[in-house]
């Protein structure tokens, strides 16, 4: 079944002239991208009206006719309503990213048809942010720090590149995760920045530095050594199996352990931060056997299993461009 098939119905209750309801059709806007929806806005100017639609406060969002942040035992209100963003500011309308993950959860298992590997490349739109507010600079500066350091950075340690462009280093990193260029945890901490994972993962990388991270999937882990244009070994476990995989990159060159091994590309849903609906899905397996085997017991994924060229492929055109001019970080290149 297609999104056009069932076309996901969003609801806006507001009161008349709430000053937060134009916020909320922007960030919804933002939120579903190209994706088809049936968006209503509903004035709701008295509290038995406000009791029936389920509002606990303006705006309220609705999707399928359910509040995907609601408060249990809040009652129904026509007073301003708060929503608490990822970044831990308090707001009146819910951040993009809440509402893509809202969008995302609402979605049915499987209930799309857009190409598994759309997930890891933001649907064919790549992860290369844009230069516009400084978000380019940012995100290379998060890239950099992760390559020289194995870990996240701070917000003080962003703010000389963020400042170059007039702005806040936590304006601009919240601007990225509301785009899915990187993903923050609820204190607003950097908690993925793909290619790169801040806390540990099944996706090891050892770069020629000497330096580990984590990726964020099978894919990310790929990109790696060539966006950094360094050497990398990569070390991963088949979750079915629990066997140890190898991906040795050395010159460009990579070698697979074993040699039989491949990568399953699969996704949750068309719709919210890769982080959420793909990265658990893309992994390294020792055969097409074990692959097809998770893949069966894992129905609320959708996807397909790659060899080996085509998974290399696919990280490099995602990742190649992020660190341009290119940056190595271990004299190769």
């Amino acid at each position: 079944m297609s999104w056009e098939d069932d076309i996901m119905r969003i609801t806006v209750l507001a009161v008349p002239d709430c000053p937060n309801a134009p916020v909320v059709a922007e960030r919804l806007a933002q939120a579903l991208g190209d994706r088809d929806a049936d968006v209503d806005r509903i004035e709701v100017s008295d509290p038995e009206q406000a009791a029936r639609l389920g509002m606990t406060g303006s705006p309220t969002v609705l999707i399928d006719g359910a509040d995907p942040f609601a408060v249990p035992g809040a009652p129904a209100s026509l007073s301003c309503r708060l929503y608490r963003g990822p970044d831990g500011r308090v707001e009146g309308a819910p951040s993009v990213a809440d509402l893509r993950r809202a969008l995302a959860e609402a979605a049915p298992a499987g209930d799309c048809d857009c190409p598994p590997m759309d997930a890891a490349g933001r649907s064919g739109r790549g992860r290369l942010a844009p230069q516009a507010g400084g978000l380019r600079a940012v995100q290379q500066a998060v890239l950099g720090h992760f390559a020289v350091t194995g870990h996240s950075p701070t917000a003080e340690d962003l703010q000389a590149a963020a400042a170059a462009h007039g702005r806040m280093a936590a304006e601009v990193v919240a601007d990225l995760a509301a785009d899915d260029f990187l993903a923050q945890d609820d204190h607003g901490r950097i908690r993925a920045a793909y290619p790169f994972s801040a806390v540990p993962t099944a996706h090891r990388v050892a770069l020629a530095s000497g330096i580990e991270v984590f990726a964020m999937c099978a894919i990310d882990a790929l990109g790696i050594p060539d966006m950094l244009g360094t050497d990398a070994v990569i070390t991963s476990t088949d979750p079915v199996t629990g066997e140890t995989i190898t991906v040795t990159s050395t010159g460009g060159h990579t070698t697979w352990q074993p040699p039989t091994a491949v990568v399953y590309i699969g996704q949750r849903s068309c719709t919210g931060p890769a982080a959420d609906v793909a990265c658990g899905a893309l992994n390294f397996f020792t055969d097409r056997d074990t692959a097809q085997s998770w893949a069966e017991a894992h129905p609320d994924y959708t996807g397909t299993t790659v060899d080996q060229a085509r998974a290399e492929e696919l990280a490099r055109s995602i990742f190649h461009p992020l660190l341009t001019p290119a940056r190595p970080v271990d004299g190769r290149g």
